[in-house]
């Protein structure tokens, strides 16, 4: 069914139409989330409260073709908030691909899956969502700006600092000198 359909349905109350949005979308943020948060409950908690947002704030939605952005803005929110109210937690998840490519050597795949997750948990959230967001999300940088609800140079900079970042973490590990402090992150 098309999504604007569902969405002006959902916005009249249709708890099934909701559920169809709802449903489309889940796998994709809740794989963003648990990288934002690097916490598997607490992605689970961040995308549902952005889902509860999402249907309590749906009926002042103007556009319904900006749904998902929406819903994406609505979820990296909710991750941030999740963040500043558990700022000192300890945090582990496990990265799992969002597609799912065809794995020619899967024991080179596992470690650089591990490098890419050892690294994004040392970067500041705000920069880690913007990374989320683009790479994995696939969204383009104006969309990743529009969800952050910054401008569109802001999210640049911090992509550009993010890659840096990432870059000389992954340049230490290779020279076998260490690593940053545990909990050490770049922002």
């Amino acid at each position: 069914m098309d999504q604007r359909l569902l969405v002006e349905r959902a916005k009249r109350g249709d708890h099934e139409a909701f559920a169809e949005l709802v449903d489309a979308s889940v796998v994709r943020l809740d794989a963003a989330a648990r990288l934002i948060l690097r916490d598997t409950e607490l992605a689970r908690d961040a995308v549902q409260e952005g889902y509860l947002r999402a249907w309590r704030h749906l009926p002042g939605l103007r556009d319904p073709e900006r749904f998902d952005a929406w819903l994406h803005r609505l979820i990296v929110h909710a991750c941030i908030d999740a963040i500043r109210h558990r700022r000192h937690r300890a945090i582990e998840v496990e990265l799992t691909p969002i597609d799912h490519p065809s794995l020619i050597d899967a024991a080179a795949s596992v470690a650089d899956r591990e490098l890419v997750d050892s690294v994004l948990r040392k970067l500041d959230p705000e920069w880690r969502a913007v990374v989320v967001l683009h790479y994995y999300l696939g969204l383009p940088l104006r969309d990743v700006a529009a969800t952050l609800d910054v401008p569109v140079g802001t999210v640049k900079s911090r992509l550009h600092r993010s890659l840096s970042a990432m870059r000389i973490a992954i340049t230490v590990d290779d020279l076998g000198t260490g690593s940053a402090a545990p909990g050490e992150q770049f922002a």
